[in-house]
């Protein structure tokens, strides 16, 4: 377990300073602390830079060993690129790619300047996630475990910042968060034959119980009596049962207890084969990721225990596989949903919608100010958005917005789609009230329309994260493999509510 401190410059096996391209090319402007580190090596670092072609640029990484001449064996200058263009998120994939290259030799102890910026506390948050997150690795089905040396992170103020309240709950924020977003990555690369639904079920009990969350699992009997058609359809065709994973967060103040809830609502499909339209071996293999948004609003809901905001938070998803058996629902089915709506089925690898239906229907019963949920709903957002972008779409703007802040605010990239109204006639169907796709062009969009029929007039927000929730390489803080995407977003999101409704609150 890797130590965090804050704590002045002290003997260290590795110390990384961040510099930008400024810091290099304009003398007069330098960072103070590169100017005496420059000095104390006797003009070694500068030299280096020169002659290894470092100038800053975000990504970069120059290592120089110190020969003993100042309290750390080798000093780490890590590019940040242009100063005007530093935003903390910069900082956090800086971390990642630091303690990954430090994680590698012999060092024990890593000591991480926190550059001065107009925002230290962001900053710090930042350092710790990406160092934190940078050390991931999923090695529990191997036999030989990735091991470390490195046990302590120490955090170097600038020169006249204080050890603030501040920095230290951003800190603690930034440690909590991690684990968070670990917990969520590795839910999402254990492979299907484990992570089955009632194993979800199992590992969201003992995640959230310990921290006072109530969690309530319901099995297929519970389905069927709660209705809902669309939820079970999908399912039927699986050994495995079916689970609808509900965790609460109540406020104990009386009177916050009775504001409106956040709803979180996640999708859930612990393996997606396609069913009938069934996927290809390519399409197929990472399909044990299809339960990443659920995997990231069980995760938050962990750090939302921590921040005890003044209204209640509840998470919700339907979790089951999509297989292909003799009881599978069939191309042609009707599923009728929980709110009655008939739904004529003509993909049954557009699977996710219909589960999320009947689950954001559900969470829509109790009048929540906002529902947010997120899916690895489709390729069509890929298509349009890349693999690092989450696709943003929903009905109130006000809504939309403070989810696109929080994300900005906690670094992960989003974009708002458009729900456009001239894509729903392509969910008309002739047997039914809807079908479940539209045409090729566009399906990220009638994916969203489609969702917009359980919500009624609840503020809902809806991100496709079918990019983001795997990395196909190592970068920064990103492993291969499950990102943990969303879980920043949605702490930052219940973060800023809870200080919007008590500014002063601890």
């Amino acid at each position: 377990m890797l130590k965090i401190s804050i704590a002045p410059a002290a003997r260290s096996d590795v110390l990384a300073l961040p510099v930008f391209e400024s810091d290099l090319a304009d003398a007069k402007g330098r960072l103070p602390a590169l100017t005496e580190l420059d000095r104390a090596l006797g003009g070694l670092l500068l030299s280096a830079a020169k002659d290894e072609d470092f100038t800053a640029k975000r990504g970069q990484l120059l290592v120089l060993h110190t020969h003993g001449k100042i309290d750390a064996g080798r000093v780490v200058l890590v590019g940040m690129g242009i100063r005007s263009r530093f935003e903390p998120e910069v900082l956090r994939l800086a971390a990642g790619a630091v303690v990954r290259r430090v994680a590698k030799g012999s060092a024990k102890v890593l000591a991480f300047h926190l550059s001065a910026t107009r925002d230290p506390a962001g900053c710090m948050r930042a350092l710790v996630e990406g160092t934190r997150l940078g050390l991931y690795a999923f090695d529990q089905h191997k036999t030989a475990k990735q091991k470390t040396a490195l046990r302590e992170l120490r955090v170097v103020l600038p020169d006249g910042t204080p050890r603030t309240p501040e920095l230290v709950a951003a800190a603690k924020l930034g440690e909590q968060v991690a684990a968070a977003v670990a917990w969520a990555r590795d839910r999402v690369n254990e492979p299907a034959n484990q992570l089955t639904p009632s194993y979800l079920a199992n590992q969201v009990m003992a995640l959230c119980k310990p921290r006072g969350l109530a969690v309530q699992v319901l099995g297929k009997k519970e389905i069927e009596k709660l209705k809902m058609g669309m939820f079970l359809g999908v399912s039927q065709g699986s050994s495995e049962e079916p689970k609808l994973i509900r965790v609460s967060y109540e406020p104990k103040n009386p009177k916050a207890k009775k504001r409106p809830a956040v709803a979180l609502v996640g999708k859930a499909i612990t393996f997606d084969s396609g069913g009938h339209s069934l996927k290809p071996t390519d399409g197929m293999v990472d399909m044990k990721s299809d339960m990443a948004g659920s995997a990231a609003v069980f995760a938050a809901m962990s750090v939302v225990a921590e921040l005890a905001p003044p209204f209640p938070v509840h998470a919700y998803a339907g979790a089951c596989e999509n297989m292909l058996d003799a009881k599978s629902y069939r191309l042609g089915d009707v599923l009728v949903s929980r709110l009655g709506k008939t739904v004529e089925v003509l993909n049954t690898d557009a699977e996710g919608r219909l589960v999320l239906g009947d689950v954001l229907a559900y969470a829509a019963e109790e009048q929540p100010a906002m529902i947010v949920d997120l899916a690895t709903l489709t390729g069509a957002c890929m298509v349009a958005l890349g693999r690092y972008v989450t696709g943003v779409m929903g009905t109130d703007d006000g809504a939309v917005w403070n989810v696109l802040e929080a994300a900005k605010a906690s670094g992960e990239e989003m974009w708002r789609l458009p729900l456009t109204e001239s894509l729903r006639g392509q969910l008309k169907s002739d047997v039914a009230d809807l079908r479940n796709v539209g045409e090729r062009h566009g399906g990220a969009i009638t994916a969203g329309l489609f969702l917009r029929e359980f919500v009624g007039e609840t503020p809902w927000v809806h991100l496709d994260i079918a990019g983001p929730s795997l990395s196909t390489k190592e970068n920064g803080y990103l492993a291969k493999g499950a990102t943990g995407v969303g879980v920043r977003t949605l702490v930052e999101l219940i973060r800023r509510r809870a200080e919007e409704i008590e500014p002063h609150a601890p």
